[in-house]
C-alpha cells in the first residue's frame, strides 16, 4: 500500500511540474519568436513533445517511488527537488524569456542530472533503475534541439 501512496504522490508532483512548465513558458511553442526560429530537422510534431513529458513523468514516478523504498536519505530528495526546479525552470528562460543559451546551460544540468540517477543508483534499483532512462534519453533529443536553436539563431 505505501509504494501506491508514493507512487500517486510522485505522480502529483511530477505532473504538477509539466503543468507549471506550461504557465511559465507562456504560450513559447506558438508564439511568432519560437515558430521564426531556425530549428533543427529532427524536431518532433508539437504534439511528441505532450506525449512524451508525460510518458517520461509517469516512468520518472515509478523510479523515485522505487528509489525512495530503499534510500530516503536527504540527498535523494534534495536532488528531486532540484530536478524539479531544473525541469520548470527550463520552460521559462527559453520560451518566455527567450534566453536560448541560459536554457541550454540549465537543460544540459538536467540531463547530467538525470543520468547521475541512472548511474548513481545502479547497484540500488538493479533493472529499475531503467525506469529513468526514457527521462534521459528525451533530455538528450531535448538538449540536442535547444543546442541547435542555440547555434543556428
Amino acid at each position: 500500500m505505501k509504494f501506491y501512496k508514493n507512487f500517486v504522490l510522485f505522480i502529483i508532483i511530477n505532473f504538477s511540474a509539466l503543468a507549471i512548465g506550461s504557465v511559465l513558458m507562456n504560450d513559447g511553442p506558438r508564439t511568432a519568436w519560437y515558430k521564426n526560429l531556425n530549428q533543427a530537422p529532427w524536431s518532433p510534431p508539437g504534439w511528441v513533445f505532450g506525449l512524451s513529458w508525460s510518458s517520461v513523468m509517469l516512468f520518472f514516478s515509478f523510479f523515485m517511488t522505487y528509489l525512495v523504498q530503499i534510500n530516503k536519505s536527504n540527498k535523494v530528495l534534495s536532488l528531486f527537488v532540484l530536478q524539479f526546479i531544473l525541469n520548470i525552470v527550463w520552460n521559462y528562460l527559453f520560451f518566455n524569456q527567450h534566453l536560448i543559451i541560459l536554457g541550454l546551460i540549465n537543460i544540459v544540468v538536467l540531463t547530467c542530472l538525470m543520468f547521475y540517477f541512472f548511474i548513481g543508483y545502479k547497484h540500488q534499483l538493479n533493472k529499475k533503475r531503467f525506469f529513468v532512462l526514457p527521462y534521459c534519453l528525451w533530455l538528450v533529443l531535448a538538449t540536442s534541439l535547444n543546442l541547435y536553436i542555440a547555434l543556428h539563431n
